[in-house]
Protein backbone atom coordinates (compact mmCIF):
# COMPACT_ATOMS: atom_id res chain seq x y z
CA UNK A 1 0.00 0.00 0.00
CA UNK A 2 1.40 3.39 -0.97
CA UNK A 3 0.32 6.97 -1.62
CA UNK A 4 1.76 10.07 -3.26
CA UNK A 5 -0.30 12.21 -0.88
CA UNK A 6 1.97 11.97 2.16
CA UNK A 7 5.58 13.00 2.64
CA UNK A 8 6.09 9.84 4.68
CA UNK A 9 4.81 7.48 1.96
CA UNK A 10 5.56 9.09 -1.40
CA UNK A 11 8.94 7.36 -1.78
CA UNK A 12 7.28 3.98 -1.30
CA UNK A 13 5.17 4.57 -4.42
CA UNK A 14 8.24 4.55 -6.64
CA UNK A 15 9.64 1.54 -4.79
CA UNK A 16 6.38 -0.37 -5.26
CA UNK A 17 6.18 0.49 -8.96
CA UNK A 18 9.74 -0.70 -9.52
CA UNK A 19 9.36 -3.93 -7.56
CA UNK A 20 6.02 -5.10 -9.00
CA UNK A 21 6.62 -7.67 -11.73
CA UNK A 22 3.21 -9.35 -11.84
CA UNK A 23 -0.20 -9.21 -10.20
CA UNK A 24 -2.86 -6.53 -9.79
CA UNK A 25 -2.19 -2.84 -9.24
CA UNK A 26 -5.13 -0.72 -8.08
CA UNK A 27 -5.19 3.09 -8.09
CA UNK A 28 -8.01 4.82 -6.18
CA UNK A 29 -9.82 8.15 -6.18
CA UNK A 30 -12.18 9.01 -3.27
CA UNK A 31 -15.59 10.67 -3.12
CA UNK A 32 -14.30 13.91 -1.56
CA UNK A 33 -12.64 16.98 -3.05
CA UNK A 34 -8.89 16.35 -3.27
CA UNK A 35 -5.76 18.33 -3.91
CA UNK A 36 -5.05 18.11 -7.64
CA UNK A 37 -8.01 16.18 -8.97
CA UNK A 38 -5.96 14.60 -11.77
CA UNK A 39 -3.19 13.19 -9.58
CA UNK A 40 -4.80 9.75 -9.02
CA UNK A 41 -4.86 9.27 -12.79
CA UNK A 42 -1.35 10.59 -13.37
CA UNK A 43 0.35 8.01 -11.18
CA UNK A 44 -1.76 5.27 -12.77
CA UNK A 45 -0.68 6.24 -16.29
CA UNK A 46 2.97 6.73 -15.34
CA UNK A 47 3.14 3.39 -13.54
CA UNK A 48 1.52 1.63 -16.50
CA UNK A 49 4.03 3.25 -18.83
CA UNK A 50 6.92 2.16 -16.59
CA UNK A 51 5.75 -1.47 -16.55
CA UNK A 52 5.29 -1.42 -20.32
CA UNK A 53 8.77 -0.01 -20.91
CA UNK A 54 10.28 -2.67 -18.62
CA UNK A 55 8.55 -5.60 -20.29
CA UNK A 56 6.23 -6.68 -17.47
CA UNK A 57 3.00 -4.96 -18.51
CA UNK A 58 1.43 -8.19 -19.76
CA UNK A 59 1.83 -9.63 -16.26
CA UNK A 60 0.25 -6.68 -14.45
CA UNK A 61 -3.47 -5.97 -14.32
CA UNK A 62 -4.00 -2.22 -13.88
CA UNK A 63 -7.24 -1.01 -12.26
CA UNK A 64 -8.36 2.59 -11.78
CA UNK A 65 -11.14 2.62 -9.17
CA UNK A 66 -12.85 5.98 -8.81
CA UNK A 67 -15.82 7.12 -6.75
CA UNK A 68 -16.73 9.43 -9.62
CA UNK A 69 -18.98 8.32 -12.43
CA UNK A 70 -16.70 9.74 -15.13
CA UNK A 71 -12.98 9.94 -15.78
CA UNK A 72 -13.09 13.77 -15.94
CA UNK A 73 -15.77 16.42 -15.48
CA UNK A 74 -15.24 18.22 -18.81
CA UNK A 75 -16.44 16.09 -21.76
CA UNK A 76 -13.77 17.15 -24.25
CA UNK A 77 -10.97 16.08 -21.91
CA UNK A 78 -12.92 13.04 -20.71
CA UNK A 79 -13.20 11.74 -24.28
CA UNK A 80 -9.44 11.94 -24.75
CA UNK A 81 -8.73 10.36 -21.36
CA UNK A 82 -11.04 7.42 -22.08
CA UNK A 83 -8.99 6.81 -25.22
CA UNK A 84 -5.89 6.77 -23.01
CA UNK A 85 -7.59 4.28 -20.68
CA UNK A 86 -8.56 2.05 -23.60
CA UNK A 87 -5.15 2.25 -25.29
CA UNK A 88 -3.32 1.38 -22.10
CA UNK A 89 -5.69 -1.46 -21.24
CA UNK A 90 -6.54 0.03 -17.84
CA UNK A 91 -9.65 -1.45 -16.22
CA UNK A 92 -11.76 1.52 -15.14
CA UNK A 93 -14.11 0.89 -12.22
CA UNK A 94 -16.25 3.99 -11.80
CA UNK A 95 -18.54 4.69 -8.82
CA UNK A 96 -16.26 2.58 -6.60
CA UNK A 97 -15.20 4.30 -3.37
CA UNK A 98 -12.48 2.71 -1.23
CA UNK A 99 -13.79 2.17 2.32
CA UNK A 100 -11.56 -0.55 3.82
CA UNK A 101 -8.11 -2.06 3.34
CA UNK A 102 -7.20 -5.48 4.73
CA UNK A 103 -3.44 -5.36 4.34
CA UNK A 104 -2.91 -8.83 5.82
CA UNK A 105 -5.00 -10.36 3.04
CA UNK A 106 -4.14 -7.75 0.39
CA UNK A 107 -7.80 -6.92 -0.08
CA UNK A 108 -9.36 -3.56 -0.85
CA UNK A 109 -13.06 -3.08 -0.14
CA UNK A 110 -15.04 -0.61 -2.25
CA UNK A 111 -18.56 0.70 -1.82
CA UNK A 112 -20.56 1.21 -4.99
CA UNK A 113 -21.78 4.81 -4.97
CA UNK A 114 -25.22 3.96 -6.36
CA UNK A 115 -26.12 0.49 -5.13
CA UNK A 116 -24.25 0.61 -1.82
CA UNK A 117 -22.89 -2.86 -2.56
CA UNK A 118 -19.50 -3.72 -1.08
CA UNK A 119 -16.99 -5.05 -3.60
CA UNK A 120 -13.74 -6.72 -2.52
CA UNK A 121 -10.74 -6.65 -4.85
CA UNK A 122 -7.41 -8.41 -4.38
CA UNK A 123 -4.31 -6.30 -4.95
CA UNK A 124 -0.56 -6.76 -5.15
CA UNK A 125 -0.02 -3.00 -5.19
CA UNK A 126 -2.53 -0.43 -3.95
CA UNK A 127 -2.03 3.28 -4.51
CA UNK A 128 -4.46 5.15 -2.26
CA UNK A 129 -5.66 8.70 -2.73
CA UNK A 130 -7.07 9.36 0.74
CA UNK A 131 -10.37 11.18 1.35
CA UNK A 132 -9.72 14.79 2.31
CA UNK A 133 -11.48 17.41 4.40
CA UNK A 134 -10.90 20.84 5.88
CA UNK A 135 -8.76 21.11 9.04
CA UNK A 136 -10.68 20.89 12.32
CA UNK A 137 -10.07 24.55 13.17
CA UNK A 138 -11.99 25.47 10.02
CA UNK A 139 -14.53 22.65 9.90
CA UNK A 140 -15.63 23.27 13.51
CA UNK A 141 -15.72 27.07 13.24
CA UNK A 142 -18.53 29.49 12.32
CA UNK A 143 -16.71 30.10 9.03
CA UNK A 144 -17.50 26.66 7.67
CA UNK A 145 -20.17 25.63 5.21
CA UNK A 146 -21.95 22.31 5.69
CA UNK A 147 -19.14 20.70 3.71
CA UNK A 148 -16.58 21.93 6.25
CA UNK A 149 -14.77 24.36 3.95
CA UNK A 150 -14.81 28.15 4.40
CA UNK A 151 -18.07 29.37 2.88
CA UNK A 152 -17.41 32.14 0.37
CA UNK A 153 -19.05 33.72 -2.64
CA UNK A 154 -17.67 31.83 -5.62
CA UNK A 155 -16.98 34.99 -7.62
CA UNK A 156 -15.74 37.51 -5.02
CA UNK A 157 -14.10 35.03 -2.57
CA UNK A 158 -15.74 37.03 0.26
CA UNK A 159 -17.36 35.08 3.10
CA UNK A 160 -21.13 34.89 2.72
CA UNK A 161 -21.78 35.86 6.38
CA UNK A 162 -18.66 37.66 7.60
CA UNK A 163 -17.86 40.58 5.32
CA UNK A 164 -14.31 41.00 6.61
CA UNK A 165 -13.32 37.41 5.81
CA UNK A 166 -12.02 36.19 2.46
CA UNK A 167 -10.81 32.70 1.57
CA UNK A 168 -9.26 30.99 -1.41
CA UNK A 169 -7.38 27.86 -2.30
CA UNK A 170 -7.69 24.49 -0.60
CA UNK A 171 -9.51 25.76 2.51
CA UNK A 172 -12.37 27.42 0.61
CA UNK A 173 -15.58 25.89 -0.71
CA UNK A 174 -15.05 27.41 -4.16
CA UNK A 175 -16.58 24.80 -6.49
CA UNK A 176 -13.51 24.19 -8.60
CA UNK A 177 -10.45 21.97 -8.50
CA UNK A 178 -8.02 22.57 -5.65
CA UNK A 179 -4.96 23.41 -7.74
CA UNK A 180 -2.14 25.92 -7.75
CA UNK A 181 -3.38 27.21 -11.10
CA UNK A 182 -6.77 28.00 -9.57
CA UNK A 183 -5.18 29.85 -6.65
CA UNK A 184 -3.10 31.87 -9.08
CA UNK A 185 -6.34 33.32 -10.48
CA UNK A 186 -8.16 33.51 -7.14
CA UNK A 187 -5.45 35.51 -5.36
CA UNK A 188 -5.66 38.67 -7.52
CA UNK A 189 -9.46 38.61 -7.19
CA UNK A 190 -9.31 38.36 -3.40
CA UNK A 191 -6.62 41.05 -3.16
CA UNK A 192 -8.52 43.49 -5.37
CA UNK A 193 -11.77 42.97 -3.50
CA UNK A 194 -10.12 43.36 -0.09
CA UNK A 195 -8.67 46.69 -1.22
CA UNK A 196 -12.09 47.76 -2.52
CA UNK A 197 -13.72 46.79 0.78
CA UNK A 198 -11.15 48.77 2.78
CA UNK A 199 -11.68 51.79 0.52
CA UNK A 200 -15.45 51.53 0.86
CA UNK A 201 -15.86 50.90 -2.86
CA UNK A 202 -17.88 48.23 -4.71
CA UNK A 203 -16.07 44.95 -5.23
CA UNK A 204 -15.74 44.50 -8.98
CA UNK A 205 -13.12 41.76 -9.29
CA UNK A 206 -14.68 38.42 -10.19
CA UNK A 207 -13.25 34.89 -10.32
CA UNK A 208 -14.76 32.68 -13.03
CA UNK A 209 -13.64 29.34 -11.64
CA UNK A 210 -10.57 28.99 -13.85
CA UNK A 211 -8.45 25.99 -13.03
CA UNK A 212 -5.85 23.91 -14.81
CA UNK A 213 -4.99 20.25 -14.57
CA UNK A 214 -1.87 19.06 -16.42
CA UNK A 215 -2.78 15.40 -16.92
CA UNK A 216 0.39 13.40 -17.48
CA UNK A 217 -0.63 10.37 -19.57
CA UNK A 218 2.81 8.77 -19.77
CA UNK A 219 6.50 9.52 -20.09
CA UNK A 220 6.60 12.41 -22.57
CA UNK A 221 2.87 13.00 -23.06
CA UNK A 222 0.36 15.28 -21.37
CA UNK A 223 -3.15 16.70 -21.77
CA UNK A 224 -3.36 20.27 -20.46
CA UNK A 225 -6.91 20.78 -19.20
CA UNK A 226 -7.99 24.38 -18.56
CA UNK A 227 -11.61 25.28 -17.82
CA UNK A 228 -13.97 27.38 -15.68
CA UNK A 229 -16.92 26.79 -13.34
CA UNK A 230 -19.25 25.93 -16.21
CA UNK A 231 -16.85 23.55 -17.93
CA UNK A 232 -16.06 26.09 -20.64
CA UNK A 233 -12.57 25.65 -22.05
CA UNK A 234 -10.11 28.40 -21.03
CA UNK A 235 -7.12 27.15 -22.97
CA UNK A 236 -3.91 29.16 -23.22
CA UNK A 237 -2.57 27.87 -26.53
CA UNK A 238 -3.88 28.07 -30.13
CA UNK A 239 -4.34 24.31 -30.52
CA UNK A 240 -6.51 21.54 -29.12
CA UNK A 241 -5.16 20.93 -25.62
CA UNK A 242 -7.32 17.84 -25.17
CA UNK A 243 -4.81 15.94 -27.31
CA UNK A 244 -1.70 14.34 -25.81
CA UNK A 245 1.41 16.35 -26.61
CA UNK A 246 5.10 16.27 -25.73
CA UNK A 247 5.19 20.08 -25.77
CA UNK A 248 2.69 20.20 -22.90
CA UNK A 249 4.69 17.55 -21.03
CA UNK A 250 7.80 19.70 -21.41
CA UNK A 251 5.86 22.72 -20.15
CA UNK A 252 4.82 20.77 -17.06
CA UNK A 253 8.22 19.20 -16.42
CA UNK A 254 10.51 22.14 -17.07
CA UNK A 255 8.63 25.46 -17.23
CA UNK A 256 5.88 25.24 -14.61
CA UNK A 257 8.21 24.43 -11.68
CA UNK A 258 10.15 27.63 -12.43
CA UNK A 259 6.90 29.56 -12.76
CA UNK A 260 5.75 28.19 -9.39
CA UNK A 261 8.91 28.74 -7.34
CA UNK A 262 10.15 31.96 -8.92
CA UNK A 263 6.90 33.51 -10.10
CA UNK A 264 3.78 32.48 -8.20
CA UNK A 265 5.29 32.19 -4.73
CA UNK A 266 6.95 35.58 -5.13
CA UNK A 267 3.79 37.26 -6.39
CA UNK A 268 5.24 38.02 -9.80
CA UNK A 269 2.66 36.16 -11.90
Amino acid sequence: VCSNYSYETVESTWQNVQSLKKGTAIFTQPDTPIKCGGAPQKICYLAEDYWRKHGVRDNVKVVFASASGVIFSVPQYANSLMKVIDRKGVEAQFLHNLVEVHADKKEAVFKHMQSGELVTMHYDMLHVTPPMCAPDFIRESPLAAETGWVEVDKHTTQHVRFANVFALGDCSNLPTSKTGAAIRKQAPTAAANILSLIAGEPMTASYDGYTSCPLVTGYGSLILAEFDYDGNLKESFPFDQSQERYSMYALKAYALPRLYWHGMLRGRV
